[in-house]
């Protein structure tokens, strides 16, 4: 019997992206959230894509929205054409192409993500999050800093 292939396309499942889904490890870098991510948008863990999104973030989530388009869609290949693990000491870049057809055609998601390091954690900045923050308010990731100082830049 074969093992189960990662959707993200680094390796077996169960030695990939699925100890990181079950929080067994945590992401070592922005790059491996990033295919973690993917890899549970194609399988439907949804409560994973809410805890990887910066902590002030995750209360604005469209959690139905995300169910419905992580399960609308078959997800093919995950491609990254860049990481910059190091922006500054806490914040990282990530530009994929994730590949999927959503029943009628193939598409692809071309993105540039950014991610924060908090507490020893990766999380995904979410620039489609509806809220109002202002740019003297703590920063959305925990960090304690205003907001302008931190990831405003990134958003």
């Amino acid at each position: 019997m074969s093992e189960e292939k990662c959707p993200c396309g680094a390796g077996e499942y169960a030695r990939c992206c699925q100890p990181l889904h079950l929080g067994q490890l945590k992401a070592q870098s922005a790059e491996q959230l990033m295919r973690s991510r993917y890899s549970a948008f194609a399988r439907h863990e949804i409560d994973y894509i809410v805890k990887t999104t910066a902590l002030g973030q995750q209360q604005a989530l469209d959690v139905a929205a995300i169910r419905d388009w992580s399960k609308a869609n078959q997800w093919l290949k995950l491609e990254v054409v860049q990481a910059r693990e190091k922006l500054d000491k806490n914040h990282a870049q990530v530009e994929f192409k994730a590949h999927y057809h959503d029943g009628n055609q193939a598409q692809v998601h071309h993105e540039v993500s950014h991610f924060v390091k908090h507490a020893d954690a990766w999380y995904f900045l979410d620039p489609t999050t509806n809220m109002q923050i202002t740019m003297k308010q703590p920063c959305i990731c925990g960090s304690g800093k205003k907001f302008k100082q931190c990831c405003a830049q990134f958003l």
